[in-house]
């Protein structure tokens, strides 16, 4: 399918996922878990699940509801929220997204290995629904700051956001950000499928505070259609990904996008939150950043296509003294924006540097790296007239001294 939207206009809430997507008649079910590269790719039943599967915590998975029937899913999906306008509990899908997305996150499988199988199986998924493409286009909000905080309020510690598309002058989603980054709560989301710079970073994954997600490959190659830009935190898989469909209880469909892999990092922030609950979600944030291993084409890292490099959730699963001891504060919250927006945000507590800073990290109305690049010039611009000025004053002083004593 094309490129899902979540409301139709120029400030839409646009779906941060899917390009193409098609339903898999010809493939039986053991064939979609073998399909399933990423989780060879994270070796996720040798050193992922022997840790930890994601027991105890709550992802909130803002999207177009959640299909709770679908057989991957049976018992794994909690009453939500809706605003949409079609009144539900949250736990209906029309548009197969946003089971996509919860399958990818907590899926359980069925029978022997076959089904799709979520990062963080034993967690539990909180569907919050926001209006999507072809539903109640007279609505005048997509719902996107409501759902926020609705998930908050209901016990999410991950929200998942694969979706993207509205404005940074959308002052009430950029205060909803605010409020789950202050109630402790990591905030995930999709660069975006426009493939190039010039778009930057959608939001909301360009807030300050969110977690913003690009996509690789099966050869770990950013995909061709990941934006990017300052923002970019983290890539994850997002090509060739196998998911549970929405259509029946037993459908699957494939697609290419940001928002899968914004899925695989949400749950791998769920599969920490279990493992350390302890942890502030800076510092869940700062695990995963820390952990990521750099890009095999050997792009420079912290960088604009990267972010900090490649999700790599077994390693964020280790112990970690230098996280775990250090600032509760999210790396990520004081982050400028490229598209021209104040940086800054809520802060979580009073002192401390984050362990690592974000990338493209600058102060309030900063421009990440090019906000750096200025402050350089200026710098040196600043060195350079200062040295001029040092000796103008030299030479005026050496001629007096001439003058006085001929």
């Amino acid at each position: 399918m094309t490129s899902r939207r979540l409301a139709r206009g120029t400030a839409a809430l646009a779906a941060g996922a899917l390009i193409w997507s098609v339903a898999a008649p010809t493939a039986s079910a053991d064939q979609i878990r073998d399909e399933q590269w990423a989780l060879k790719t994270f070796e996720a039943e040798t050193k992922v699940w022997t840790v930890n599967q994601g027991e105890g915590v709550i992802v909130g998975v803002v999207d177009s509801g959640v299909n709770q029937d679908h057989q991957d899913l049976t018992g794994q999906v909690l009453a939500g929220g809706d605003f949409s306008g079609t009144n539900t509990d949250g736990r209906t899908d029309g548009d197969g997204h946003g089971t996509g997305m919860a399958s990818l996150i907590a899926g359980h499988g069925h029978g022997a290995q076959a089904g799709i199988m979520g990062l963080a199986p034993k967690a539990k998924i909180l569907p919050v629904k926001v209006r999507t493409d072809g539903e109640n286009q007279d609505l005048q909000q997509n719902g996107l700051a409501e759902a926020i905080r609705f998930a908050v309020d209901h016990g999410a510690k991950v929200v998942n956001m694969s979706v993207g598309g509205t404005s940074r002058f959308d002052s009430p989603a950029r205060e909803a950000v605010n409020y789950a980054a202050s109630k402790d709560v990591v905030l995930v989301a999709a660069t975006g499928n426009n493939g190039d710079s010039l778009s930057g970073v959608q939001y909301p994954a360009a807030f300050p505070g969110v977690v913003a997600v690009g996509a690789v490959d099966r050869q770990g190659r950013l995909w061709e259609k990941s934006s990017y830009g300052p923002e970019t935190t983290l890539v994850a898989p997002g090509a060739e990904i196998y998911r549970a469909s929405a259509k029946t209880s037993a459908g699957y469909g494939v697609g290419n996008g940001t928002s899968d892999a914004t899925a695989y990092v949400s749950a791998t922030a769920a599969l920490i939150r279990a493992k350390y609950p302890e942890l502030s979600a800076g510092q869940v944030i700062n695990r995963m950043i820390r952990t990521a291993t750099p890009p095999r084409d050997g792009s420079a890292v912290p960088g604009s296509r990267y972010g900090f490099g490649v999700l790599a959730p077994a390693k964020a699963l280790e112990a970690d003294p230098v996280v775990d001891g250090g600032s509760r504060v999210n790396p990520l919250v004081g982050r400028g924006e490229s598209q021209g927006a104040a940086g800054g945000g809520v802060t979580e507590e009073p002192g401390g540097e984050a362990v690592v800073p974000a990338a493209g990290a600058g102060g309030a109305g900063g421009g990440g790296w090019f906000g750096v690049g200025v402050a350089v010039g200026v710098a040196l611009w600043g060195v350079l007239v200062g040295g001029v000025v040092a000796v103008v004053v030299w030479v005026v002083r050496v001629r007096r001294r001439r003058g006085a004593g001929g």
